[in-house]
C-alpha cells in the first residue's frame, strides 16, 4: 500500500521506538524530559525543542502523525533525496516549536496579568478571563462569575474565587503535564511542501466523501487550525499554533530553496 523510502521508514521506526519506551520504561521520565515546556518553566530544557517531535501522547496521536508521514513523505523524499527530506522535517519541527513558544509566552503573560487582576480586586470579568485563558473554565465557573456580577461586594464569594484562582495558577505553574509533544509541527511542514510541489494531486480522505486537490486540502486545513487556535475551546489541548508554525516554516524553507533553483530539486 505504501512505498516507504529509507528516511521515511527510519523516522517511522524511531517514533514507534520512542513511544514504546514512553509506555514501558516507567522508571525513566522520558515524556517529561523530552516534551517541550513553556519558557520560565522549571521543566524546560534546551534539547526539548528537538526531542518533543519524537514523543507522542497516545497510540492514536502516534498513528495520525505517522500515517501522514508515510502518506506524503515518500514522494517528497524521492524528489529531494533523503538528506534534504530529513533536514526539512527537522527544521519544520524545530521551527514550529520556536514559534509556538513565542505564542505560548504571550498567552502566559496574559494569564499572569489576569491572575494579578483577580487577586488584587476580584470581579466577574477578570475572573472569567482568567478561567478562559487557563483552559479550566467549567459551567460552575460561569455560574460563579455570574453570581459575583450580581453581588460584586460579596466578601465571602470574592475570597472563594481568589482561593480557587490561586489553586489553579499554582497547579499550572508546578505541573509537569503541560509539555507539548508530537510530530505534528514537522508533519504540517510536509503537508505544505506536498501541496506546494504537487498542488493538483487529488487526495481521497476518509473524512471527506469526495476527492480534493492537495492545495485546497492544505489551505482549508490551515484555515481550520488558525480558527481553532484563535478560538480555542476550554479543554482543547491541541497545539494549533505549532501546526501553523510548521506550515509557515515549510513555506519559508521552500521559498529559500526555490531562490536557488539549481538546489531546489
Amino acid at each position: 500500500m505504501f512505498n516507504l523510502t529509507p528516511t521515511v521508514r527510519n523516522l517511522l521506526l524511531i517514533n514507534i521506538a520512542f513511544f514504546l519506551a514512553q509506555e514501558n520504561l516507567r522508571n525513566i521520565p522520558i515524556t517529561q524530559l523530552g516534551s517541550l515546556y513553556p519558557l520560565g518553566s522549571p521543566f524546560l530544557h534546551f534539547w526539548q525543542f528537538f526531542t518533543y517531535m519524537f514523543l507522542h501522547g497516545s497510540w492514536g496521536h502516534l498513528f495520525s502523525n505517522m500515517f501522514g508521514l508515510i502518506s506524503f513523505g515518500p514522494l517528497l523524499e524521492q524528489r529531494w533525496g533523503g538528506q534534504r527530506f530529513l533536514a526539512f522535517w527537522l527544521m519544520c519541527g524545530v521551527g514550529a516549536a520556536v514559534l509556538y513558544e513565542g505564542v505560548r509566552t504571550y498567552e502566559q503573560h496574559k494569564l499572569e496579568a489576569a491572575y494579578a487582576e483577580v487577586v488584587k480586586s476580584p470581579n466577574a470579568y477578570d475572573y472569567d478571563q482568567f478561567m478562559q485563558q487557563s483552559g479550566f473554565r467549567q459551567a460552575e465557573d460561569v455560574a460563579a462569575a455570574e453570581a459575583l456580577q450580581r453581588n460584586p461586594n460579596d466578601r465571602e464569594l470574592q475570597q472563594a474565587i481568589v482561593q480557587h484562582v490561586e489553586r489553579i495558577y499554582q497547579a499550572l505553574h508546578d505541573s509537569p503535564s503541560g509539555g507539548m509533544l508530537g510530530a505534528s509541527g514537522a508533519l504540517f511542514g510536509i503537508l505544505f511542501a506536498f501541496a506546494y510541489l504537487f498542488p493538483n494531486t487529488e487526495l481521497f480522505l476518509l473524512f471527506i466523501p469526495f476527492p480534493i486537490k492537495a492545495k485546497y486540502f492544505v489551505f482549508f486545513y490551515g484555515a481550520y487550525e488558525l480558527f481553532k487556535g484563535v478560538h480555542q475551546a476550554p479543554g482543547d489541548n491541541v497545539a494549533h499554533f505549532a501546526h501553523l508554525g510548521g506550515l509557515l516554516i515549510g513555506f519559508v524553507i521552500l521559498k529559500f530553496w526555490e531562490s536557488g533553483r539549481s538546489r531546489f530539486y
